[in-house]
């Protein structure tokens, strides 16, 4: 699929759609619980369908309703196939860490490309704990339960490594000790645990996560609009228009709720009140900023910096480079062909500020970064060319539409 993207404004007000993040975390909360939850407004996508789809052969009965979803938690049962858990990263993390306890060998398996991102330090992590697992080429063999006792975790690859430990540990037996060292997008990690406590879990911090044997309890839970997503959005209004996003917790635990921050940092005209975040067509001004903890806002700031009026830096970049694609260099790339420069160093990222032009671009079949080039597309000159425009199914399936909806001069073909 290709978008044709020409310059243009936007204009208009929605609903942001319900968070990724918060619904993975609930449907893993919802399927450990004994007794029948429900889940309002979940997200729908490419990652949270691979969730669902692993816990419905983890035994997990769930039944999906317009906006709901029906969640029976049941004791977990040995798969009948493989579960592949398609091109997410979440879902890859959390249900490694579900799947020891089952007790018997599951396989877990995903794209080409998921298989590639970092896993061994969850996996070390169960073994720690008395979990027999290993990755042999891109399967994941996981048997054994765990037993609890201390276990030792670096924070500064992937939070999700933490956040999969704590989804399982009441679960467990014995009592679980969780050191964590470095921890980098550690509202990430805040946020699993603020959604475990809605589900009757307590979790305590004392020089790590304490946790001792316990029950999920059943919950009527409703998923918050996604500030990730939502940050494209404002961020189009800020170049091109004036756009109204309605949905939004001010506070949330979501890391990327730091875009109003960044945009009001930038001289960008920004009203935010209960629910709502309206941001109008600005002068932006450059900035530095440390994206350490929100990493998923690199592609909507670096699009911001570009039309800034001079050198903006981003810190804490080293990272990106286990997402969906290498980040700081596709987006370099990209940025390029757009006529933006850009410097790359060890843990930063150099923007100067210019005028954009159309161009023929790649975002890698990285969800992010497609709909962040979009909203630039709309202030370069000429037209541009967006290949893979189908990746941001993988967590805004609506996004196409949402932005033609606002007057986005867009068009979709394939």
């Amino acid at each position: 699929m290709k978008a044709l993207i020409g310059k243009g404004e936007v204009s208009g007000s929605l609903k942001a759609p319900p968070s990724k993040s918060v619904t993975h975390r609930a449907l893993v909360c919802s399927s450990l619980a004994e007794g029948k939850s429900l889940i309002i407004s979940p997200l729908l996508c490419d990652d949270t369908e691979a969730t669902i789809e692993a816990l419905q052969l983890l035994g997990i009965n769930m039944l999906k309703e317009e906006d709901k979803i029906f969640v029976e938690g049941n004791i977990l049962k040995k798969p009948e196939r493989e579960i592949f858990c398609r091109n997410s990263g979440t879902t890859l993390r959390f249900i490694t860490a579900v799947a020891s306890l089952v007790g018997e060998e599951c396989k877990i398996t995903g794209s080409s490309s998921l298989m590639q991102r970092p896993i061994e330090p969850l996996l070390e992590a169960l073994r720690s704990l008395g979990v027999k697992c290993q990755k042999i080429g891109d399967t994941i063999s996981v048997k054994g339960k765990p037993v609890g006792g201390e276990v030792k975790i670096e924070g500064n690859i992937s939070s999700q490594f933490i956040s999969a430990l704590l989804l399982i540990s009441p679960m467990i037996e014995k009592n679980v000790s969780i050191r964590c060292d470095n921890i980098e997008s550690k509202p990430y990690v805040n946020l699993t645990v603020d959604i475990q406590r809605k589900f009757g879990v307590k979790v305590s911090w004392a020089n790590g996560f304490e946790m001792f044997p316990q029950k999920y309890v059943p919950t009527k839970f409703e998923v918050e609009g996604d500030w990730s997503s939502a940050s494209n959005i404002l961020v189009a209004g800020a170049l091109c228009g004036k756009v109204e996003v309605e949905g939004l917790n001010l506070e949330s635990m979501q890391a990327d709720r730091k875009i109003v921050e960044v945009l009001k940092a930038m001289g960008a005209k920004v009203w935010a009140n209960g629910n709502m975040v309206m941001v109008e067509k600005s002068s932006l001004e450059p900035i530095e900023f440390d994206i350490s903890d929100c990493p998923d806002l690199f592609p909507p700031l670096c699009v911001l910096c570009s039309q800034a009026k001079g050198k903006s830096i981003i810190y804490g970049v080293k990272r990106l480079k286990f997402k969906e694609s290498n980040r700081v260099y596709v987006m370099k790339e990209n940025l390029e062909r757009m006529g933006i420069r850009s410097e790359v160093g060890e843990n930063f990222f150099k923007i100067f500020g210019s005028k954009a032009y159309g161009a023929k671009i790649d975002p890698a079949n990285d969800h992010r970064i497609a709909m962040a080039l979009a909203t630039l597309a709309l202030v370069a000159e000429g037209e541009t060319t967006m290949l893979s425009a189908e990746c941001v199914r993988k967590s805004f399936p609506e996004f196409w539409k949402v932005m033609i909806g606002l007057g986005a001069n867009v068009k979709v073909i394939g």
